[in-house]
C-alpha cells in the first residue's frame, strides 16, 4: 500500500520540510499540493499536481493523507474538515490556536478512527537526541537548572502572517510548541510556570520575546525565544549535581533542507564536530560529547506505520494538547504577572 499524500501549503513548511521528507520515505508519495506557485512545484516535484484550494485535496477520494502546512490560524478548521472527510492528517505545529480547540480535533480523530499526527519534528533534532540520552543515563546527576533557548537576530518585520496580529503568529506560537514539547518529553508536566512576553522590535504587532520558567520541585527549566539577539546563547544548557552540559548552535537539518540536500544523503543530519557540546564534570575537567545524528524522516516513517500497520502515531496528539495548555497558561501568566499552578 502506497499512501497518497496531499499537501496544503507550499511555503517554508511545505516546501522545505514536508515535501522533501514525504519524498524520502518509502510507503508514501506526494500526489497533490495546494499552491499558487504551480510552476515552482512542477520544477521541484514533477509527479505532484498543483491544485487551487484545500477542498480539492480534502474531497479527493484518491488522497489518503492530508498534510496541513498552511498559516497557523487555518490548522484547526482544515484538520477538522480533513478528518470529517475520512482522511488521515498531519498538522504542522501548532495543532491549533489553543488547547481546547486542539482537544476537539483529537476527539474527532478518535471518533473517525483516523491517524492524527502533529508535526513536532524537533524531537528528531540531533542536539535534542543527545540531551535526552544524557538525561536518561543520569550523566548529570540531579538536575537543578535546565535552559532551552532559541535566539534569532531579525529586527525587520516580515510581510506575511507570522508577524501579523490575529493570525496565530508571534514567537510563542512559532517556537513555543517545539521547546515545550522537548521539555515535556524530558521531564513531563511541571508543577507551575511563570512567563514573560514582550514585543521588542519597532512596529511589532505580536510577541517577539518569550521566556517561560517551569517549576519542577527544586529544579527550574527555562525556555526562551527571541528575535533580537545577535550572539545566540546556548541552545541547551543543563546543570546538575553531576556536572553541566552546554551546547551551542541549532540542528543542521533545516538549513540542509533549505539548500536542497536530500534527506538521507551523506552528511544529512550530522553536526559539525566544532559544534559538539561540552560536558563539564564537578572536578572542572571537560570533554566534548559527539552530537547524535538527527533525522526528521523518522516522523513520516512513523506516520506510514500508523496508517498502514496500526502503530501509534510518531507524536501522540495528546502531547500537543498538553503543550498548548502550557502556552495558554503562559499567556495568562504573562498578562497577570504572576506564577500559576499547572493543571
Amino acid at each position: 500500500m502506497t499512501i497518497r499524500a496531499g499537501l496544503i501549503g507550499y511555503g517554508l513548511a511545505g516546501k522545505v520540510f514536508h515535501a522533501p521528507l514525504i519524498d524520502a520515505v518509502d510507503g508514501v508519495t506526494l500526489a497533490a499540493v495546494m499552491t499558487s506557485r504551480a510552476g515552482e512545484l512542477a520544477a521541484d516535484w514533477r509527479e505532484a499536481r498543483a491544485v487551487a484550494d484545500a477542498a480539492a485535496i480534502i474531497d479527493d477520494p484518491a488522497i489518503d493523507l492530508v498534510v496541513i502546512a498552511s498559516p497557523n490560524d487555518t490548522h484547526a478548521p482544515l484538520a477538522r474538515a480533513a478528518l470529517d472527510a475520512g482522511k488521515h492528517v498531519v498538522v504542522d505545529k501548532p495543532l491549533a490556536g489553543d488547547a481546547a480547540t486542539a482537544q476537539a480535533i483529537v476527539n474527532c480523530a478518535r471518533e473517525r478512527g483516523r491517524t492524527l499526527a502533529p508535526f513536532h519534528n524537533r524531537r528528531w533534532d540531533g542536539d535534542f537526541l543527545t540531551v535526552r540520552a544524557l538525561v536518561e543515563a543520569g550523566t548529570l546527576g540531579t538536575l537543578r537548572l535546565v535552559e532551552l533557548r532559541w535566539d534569532r537576530f531579525r529586527l525587520e518585520q516580515r510581510a506575511g502572517w507570522k508577524d501579523a496580529e490575529g493570525r496565530g503568529g508571534g514567537i510563542l506560537a512559532d517556537l513555543g510548541p517545539h521547546l515545550l514539547d522537548q521539555v515535556l518529553l524530558l521531564f513531563g508536566e511541571p508543577d507551575a510556570l511563570q512567563a514573560d512576553l514582550a514585543t521588542q522590535r519597532a512596529g511589532g504587532a505580536t510577541d517577539d520575546y518569550a521566556e517561560v520558567t517551569l517549576h519542577y520541585g527544586t529544579m527550574r527549566v527555562i525556555v526562551s525565544a527571541t528575535m533580537a539577539v545577535a550572539a545566540p546563547r546556548p541552545r541547551f544548557a543543563l546543570h546538575g549535581t553531576g556536572g553541566s552540559f552546554v551546547k551551542y548552535g541549532v540542528d543542521p537539518q533545516e538549513q540542509q533542507l533549505r539548500e536542497g540536500m536530500t534527506p538521507g544523503a551523506a552528511g544529512y543530519g550530522a553536526d559539525a564536530a566544532a559544534r559538539y557540546g561540552t560536558l563539564t564534570e564537578p572536578s572542572g575537567a571537560t570533554r566534548r560529547i559527539a552530537t547524535e545524528d538527527g533525522d526528521y524522516r523518522r516522523f513520516y516513517e512513523g506516520v506510514v506505520a500508523a496508517i498502514r500497520d496500526g502503530a501509534p502515531p510518531p507524536v501522540d496528539p495528546a502531547d500537543a494538547v498538553t503543550g498548548l495548555a502550557l502556552i495558554d497558561l503562559a499567556r495568562t501568566s504573562a498578562a497577570e504577572g504572576r506564577r500559576l499552578a499547572v493543571g
